[in-house]
């Protein structure tokens, strides 16, 4: 990747996904997996070699040359709204996620037959908003404001999450910098064990 001068690198450990050839020969015994304290250890590797090369570690699973950041993916991790247009979208707008149907033909059915496209809506209460705040955010090594999460719950992070948080840097996972609450890097190999933690 680094010799075909990616701009922008989304590495991944490999999921075994069922009905697939890697995740039979596993259930047969026949697929030697990495432990994961290796997948660790290749992780840090990848860390260092992709710093090495100028790339920034801008999210837990992403890095990017200066500027060449996903803006597509940072909405999302930004809990931003977004709307999804077309067959089998996405959206995400005023606390309200909602599945458009696919492939086209059940999209424009859909369409007729109701006049909306989507098969599913979620309204996430304010609760449910401001942990997606906190563990969407926390996967971007910038962190979570501390000023934009009081400016869109009109509450503080510390009245919801002080707890929490104070708990996660005495374990070293989080770390304050500024207006910014951030994953430290041994958080970053620990992130489920601190997204989990702002489940209220």
């Amino acid at each position: 990747a680094i010799e075909l001068n990616a701009e922008n690198i989304s590495p991944y450990s490999l999921p075994l996904e069922p009905k697939t050839i890697f995740y039979n020969e596993m259930k047969k015994g026949t697929l030697k997996l990495p432990s994961e304290d290796t997948e660790a250890e290749m992780f840090q590797l990848l860390i260092e070699q992709l710093t090495k090369h100028q790339f920034i570690h801008y999210e837990i699973s992403n890095f990017a040359k200066l500027g060449k950041e996903s803006q597509h993916n940072l909405t999302y991790w930004n809990n931003d709204e977004y709307y999804g247009i077309g067959a089998g979208a996405h959206s995400y707008i005023g606390g309200v996620r909602r599945r458009n149907a696919g492939p086209l033909k059940h999209y424009m059915n859909r369409i007729y037959e109701t006049g909306f496209p989507y098969i599913e809506e979620i309204h996430l209460s304010e609760r449910e908003q401001m942990e997606e705040e906190l563990f969407l955010g926390l996967r971007k090594r910038s962190g979570v404001s501390v000023s934009k999460f009081e400016r869109k719950f009109k509450r503080t992070i510390d009245d919801v999450y002080g707890d929490v948080i104070e708990e996660l840097i005495t374990k070293g996972l989080l770390e304050k910098n500024g207006d910014m609450i951030r994953l430290t890097n041994k958080g970053v190999f620990l992130g489920n064990e601190v997204f989990q933690a702002f489940l209220l």
